[in-house]
């Protein structure tokens, strides 16, 4: 097909809508929480979240906690989550007389898991409670003055920790209490720590902090490192100073090199680090995260420690009881929630504008501090690892956050998803307040902190507040709640965006045509619509332990899949490639997603169908922006390269691609079942399908070739995916290679025919096309009608040799010979290359056909076909004449001839020369033309002065462009001997056939002469009927046997005649040579003959013929040789008499000597004496 012919209208394109790019996406937990109770006026929202198992706790302002219970979803819902219920309402004590306007509520939710307790502090009040119901634990124990509650070892064992129960420390106004909870409370020892705020704590080691700084503690050695303050506008705290914290020894001393070597030092120089943070200038806080900011850990100075003096154990947790019991002291007085409330900590009012605290540990090794100037400014997050030392870089959050956690690379935390550990990407995920353009909201901040990158790459996510607290008032939502947190339980939510991206769907074809063979067989399409969106139900599901609440919602902060935020990467570079008319930063985009997943490992099956789908889709669209890219453009090389690389690497469909292209498209091959890929190629396929447009933009459809480069990438693109045929991984592999084949067919076709026109010079195409169609294509019956269509008759013989289909290349070779059009030309010396395919093929039927069919264009050629000792076919010489006079009767003679000439099988020369003299009487008997050149011939001949040729050679130099007259010249070969003397043929026969053109045919008659014996009349008309006195000549010395010599050689000894027999012969010839009319001719003839043959001649009987009238000069030279013959005659006999009388002497003399050795003999003597 032309691709002028392709007339499709471009399709109208819809977009989809944006998937988000984010590493994070909030998933709703529980929405619009009724917090407060019917008779509560004050607007209430979330303080604290916790879960455990199917248990969720939340904390209100309104000091309360909800129970809700998980109801576990339906089984065969596999994209189903579980739902909550409500179960109870518990109100903490707490003490209301001291808990002010500003109480905070519930502060915290400590779930204990070894021992299913929960630790609630609530207004600074910290109570016990049984899991799950939240029933009072330890007699209603409660701890007054509590400021934090927490600090359980993050490594999940230690010193601190057996199976008697769980550590937790205690935060009260002067010091912290380790406690061990398990049957009841009790106290392991204080820590001198007073105003502490937050904790974590990987076994010995916690990390501290109070509203001004942070500090290192060693549990059980009471030592703690100050390190830096909270904001680096508190000059007051110290920093890089090693303390012993114990109760009897609490001097506190300057770093220096004095001092035990075994305990903490700190260098002074993190004191300055800190103090430049709140300092920097904008420049500064653009910089990349480095360890150039980082100061040197090496030197240190080290303070004297000594061993903790451990307290005795008891049910006590300070100086006297952990608490009253409610038997003893009756609970107070329920607060007055309306009216004025006084604070619980024992907390300077100055301290409410300072910053918060946030301790994160990261990894077993490392804590995360956070740390700025005000709440509005920058804040800093700074990792430490348990010596002190800055490690790492620093993070830099736009504005100091409200809460922070941390996300992977935890070697303690398990998800339910993942059975084996697998490397994680590590995020800080920080809520802060941010400018959004009315007024600052709510917002969570994600930022890597397992890489160096630029602090400027920080995701800002807009929390997803519910439609009706959005439109209530004018304010909006309520700002500066949002909280993030680390839950004990992980929650698995299903993605079923990412089953519907990766799940198979079969793609409609855009152009079907009926060449493309498509079947209705197969599995209903229904039912393998339905194995995939089971399958796809199966991927994508996400873990994650993190919340985040905001006024009364909660949500889950789950982990963007992989492949919706590359998917979302993907559609923001095809918006700026189709509708935003930049597609060259849609291609930069493109590449950078493809080099960040380029060391990305897959761990699950869905990571790996996610990586090949994402390089499917943005190798999908590379390929369709080339097809529309300017070809003059610098940069189009360029992008083809990465296309092309980009799509054999992603190993899509080829028959996607080719499907984009109308040209190419006809050629798709769907198959029984159609064709299915991943359903989220679907859309961008039906985005760019049948759209082709030229570079001038008049919306003319155009095939794929407007420029050879192009045409050159898709065309190496078809071959490497050629290069994958046997390969088990590929589906449809039939219909996939069939499509392939075909287009890569058409591809070549289309080049070597626009090449064609631009030069008569084969190019590199020509030879691809061949290799092509040499090894083969599964695309047969197609590419038969390809190349009929392009009249490739030349390519298509040699498709069917692949096949080896010996009756399809003859029957082509033979249209191309007849002269059906071939566009290529290629087919040269046709007729010898049917002549070389006969030999090799088997099927006699085919031989018989197409070699009669040969020989009757080219009877030499077909000759050599039916006599070429290598072909595999064999017939005997006469069936092969029985089957020319049958096919081809005018190649009988030039089989004969070969048969006789040529390979000497004098049996058939009788046969060649009944078929010669046929012809030669047959022209002469019906053309009288015929005679009077033959007769012409004789006259011009005899007209030759001699030295001539002889006859035979004047006829083959002087031949007449008639075909009797070459069947002439070898009839007279044949009668004349030529093939020796065991060649015969009836004489009589030819003789009564000839009679009637006696006067026609001298030669003839005068060999048929010499064979009857007739010498003398053949010499005759040698003399006089031809004037060919060589030949006559010739004809005495041969005995009359023939008038021709073989074509080489002469003749053996046996053929020659005797002596007299050419001796009677020449005498003969004399006497005609002394008849020859012409005198001087006479004399001329006569002398040569007599002294050239002399010898052959008696001198009395040659001067009895000789005229009288002819002078002794004229035969002075026969007669000089044969006075010298008598002469050398007798001296001959002379010499023979005297030879023979010297040997009649020595046989004479040898019989003496016998005689003499024999001795005498006596006989008869007996005889005699009787």
């Amino acid at each position: 097909m032309d691709p002028s012919d392709i007339q499709e209208p471009p399709r109208k394109r819809r977009r989809k809508a944006p998937t988000s790019q984010n590493s994070y996406v909030f998933r709703p937990l529980l929405e619009e929480i009724a917090l407060a109770a019917e008779n509560h006026t004050s607007k209430v929202h979330i303080t604290c979240v916790e879960l455990w198992e199917s248990n969720l706790y939340i904390g209100t302002s309104a000091a309360e906690i909800l129970h809700y219970v998980a109801i576990p979803p339906d089984p065969t819902d596999a994209m189903a989550s579980p739902s909550y219920i409500f179960a109870s309402r518990l109100q903490p004590n707490y003490n209301q007389t001291s808990a002010g306007t500003a109480a905070p509520g519930v502060q915290q939710i400590l779930v204990l898991l070894n021992v299913a307790k929960a630790c609630v502090l609530c207004n600074g009040t910290l109570t016990f409670y049984s899991l799950p119901e939240l029933s009072p634990a330890f007699g209603n124990t409660v701890v007054p003055g509590c400021s934090w509650i927490g600090g359980t070892n993050l490594n999940g064992s230690g010193q601190q920790q057996d199976e008697d129960g769980e550590t937790v420390m205690i935060c009260i106004k002067s010091r912290i209490r380790l406690v061990r909870i398990g049957d009841e409370p009790r106290r392991i020892r204080n820590i001198e720590f007073p105003g502490c705020l937050a904790i974590a704590r990987r076994d010995n080691f916690a990390c501290v902090a109070d509203a001004q700084s942070y500090a290192l503690v060693d549990v059980d050695n009471q030592q703690k490192i100050s390190l830096f303050p909270v904001s680096s506008l508190d000059g007051n705290a110290a920093s890089g100073h090693v303390e012993d914290i114990s109760t009897h020894h609490e001097t506190s001393r300057p770093s220096s090199g004095m001092g035990d070597p075994r305990g903490h030092g700190r260098s002074t120089s993190l004191g300055t680090f800190v103090s430049g943070l709140g300092r920097r200038s904008p420049q500064s806080r653009s910089q990349e995260r480095s360890g150039r900011n980082t100061p040197e850990p090496g030197m240190r100075a080290a303070s004297p420690l000594r061993p903790f003096d451990r307290p005795r154990s008891g049910s006590v947790v300070g100086d006297t009881t952990v608490g009253a019991s409610v038997s003893d002291k009756p609970l107070p007085t329920p607060p007055n929630r309306t009216g004025s409330q006084q604070a619980v900590l024992d907390v300077p009012t100055q301290m409410s504008r300072k910053l918060t605290p946030h301790i994160c540990s990261p990894t077993p090794t490392e804590f995360l501090l956070t740390t700025g100037t005000t709440p509005e400014e920058p804040g800093v997050g700074i990792f430490v690892n348990l010596d002190g030392d800055v490690v790492r870089g620093t993070l830099q959050f736009d504005r100091y956050p409200t809460s922070v956690v941390v996300d992977g690379n935890d070697p303690t935390a398990t998800t339910p998803s993942a059975g084996t550990q697998q490397p994680q990407e590590c995020y800080v995920l920080a809520s802060t307040l941010r400018n959004l353009g009315q007024g600052d909201r709510d917002v969570v901040e994600v930022r890597r902190w397992d890489i160096d990158n630029d602090n400027n790459n920080a995701e800002h996510l807009k929390i997803p507040f519910p439609v009706e607290e959005e439109e209530s008032g004018d304010s909006g939502p309520v700002t500066g709640h949002a909280r993030l947190r680390s839950l004990l339980s992980y929650n698995s939510e299903p993605f079923p965006e990412v089953g519907q991206r990766l799940r198979l769907a079969r793609m409609r074809l855009p152009s079907a045509s009926e060449n493309v063979n498509t079947n209705a067989a197969g599995v209903p399409e229904e039912e393998r619509n339905e194995e995939e969106r089971a399958f796809g139900q199966r991927l994508g599901a996400q873990s994650s332990r993190i919340v985040l609440w905001s006024g009364s919602s909660i949500w889950w902060m789950m982990k963007n899949p992989i492949v919706l935020r590359l998917d979302g990467a993907v559609d923001a570079a095809m918006e700026a490639m189709v509708h935003q008319s930049r597609p060259e930063t849609g291609q930069k985009e493109i590449s950078r997603i493809i080099r960040s997943i380029q060391e990305y490992e897959a761990n699950t099956e869905t990571d790996f169908l996610s990586l090949k789908y994402i390089r499917q889709k943005a190798g999908l669209i590379m390929f369709a922006n080339t097809l529309s890219q300017d070809p003059s453009s610098s940069n189009a090389p360029k992008t083809e390269l990465q296309t092309e690389d980009l799509l054999i690497e992603s190993g899509l469909d080829p028959r996607v691609l080719l499907s984009l292209i109308p040209l190419l498209g006809q050629e798709v091959v769907e198959g029984p079942e159609g064709i299915w890929v991943h359903a989220g190629l679907i859309w961008v396929v039906e985005q760019y399908a049948g759209v082709f447009l030229d570079m001038s933009g008049n919306g003319t459809v155009k095939g794929p070739l407007r420029y050879d480069e192009l045409g050159n990438m898709i065309k190496r693109y078809l071959v490497a995916w050629r290069q994958r045929k046997g390969f088990g991984s590929i589906a449809d592999e039939v219909e996939v290679f069939a499509s392939v084949d075909a287009a890569l067919l058409l591809l070549l076709l289309s080049q070597d025919s626009q090449h064609s026109v631009r030069s008569n010079r084969p190019s590199a195409i020509r030879a691809e096309l061949y290799s092509l169609v040499d090894s083969g294509v599964d695309c047969f019956e197609r590419a038969v009608v390809l190349l009929e269509r392009y009249h490739r008759l030349y390519v298509l013989s040699r498709l069917y040799q692949n096949r080896k289909m010996a009756s399809k290349v003859l029957e082509t070779w033979r249209r191309i010979i007849e002269g059906e059009e071939d566009a290529g030309n290629e087919f040269r010396d046709g007729e010898n290359e049917v002549r070389k395919y006969l030999a090799k093929i088997r099927d006699a039927a085919l031989f018989y056909q197409y070699g009669t069919w040969l020989a009757r264009r080219n009877a030499h050629l077909g000759v050599q076909v039916f006599s070429d000792e290598h072909s595999r076919v064999k017939l005997p010489p006469e069936k092969v004449v029985q089957l020319f006079q049958e096919q081809a009767p005018d190649v009988v003679k030039v089989y004969l001839e070969h048969l006789v000439f040529r390979k000497k099988k004098v049996q058939y020369a009788n046969r060649l020369v009944a078929y010669y003299l046929d012809n030669v009487l047959d022209i002469l008997g019906s053309s009288g033309e015929a005679r009077s050149i033959l007769a012409q011939s004789y006259e011009s001949y005899r007209a030759l002065k001699p030295p001539k040729p002889t006859y035979r050679q004047f006829i083959i130099d002087n031949a007449v462009p008639v075909p009797w007259w070459n069947d002439r010249v070898r009839l007279l070969e044949l009668l004349g001997g030529s093939h020796g003397a065991d060649f015969s043929y009836d004489l009589d026969e030819i003789l009564k056939r000839i009679e009637p053109f006696e006067q026609d045919l001298v030669p003839e008659s005068i060999i048929l002469d010499g064979r009857q014996g007739r010498h003398k009349q053949a010499l005759r008309l040698l003399t006089h009927g031809l004037g060919d006195y060589h030949t006559s000549i010739n004809y005495c010395l041969m005995g009359g046997a023939s008038i021709f010599h073989p074509v080489s050689g002469s003749l053996t000894p046996n053929q020659a005649s005797i002596k007299e027999d050419q001796a009677t012969l020449f005498g003969y010839l004399l006497s005609e040579f002394l008849q020859i009319e012409d005198a001087s001719n006479r004399l001329e003839r006569t002398s040569e003959l007599l002294e050239r043959f002399g010898s052959w001649y008696d001198v009395t009987q040659v001067l009895s013929l000789i005229p009288e009238s002819w002078s002794v000069e004229l035969v002075s030279g026969f007669l000089v040789g044969a006075l010298r013959r008598l002469v050398q005659d007798k001296h001959e006999a002379m010499v023979v008499k005297a030879l023979s009388g010297a040997e009649n002497l020595q046989v004479a003399a040898v019989f003496v000597d016998k005689c003499s050795s024999a001795g005498p003999q006596i006989e008869g003597l007996q005889h005699t004496i009787n």
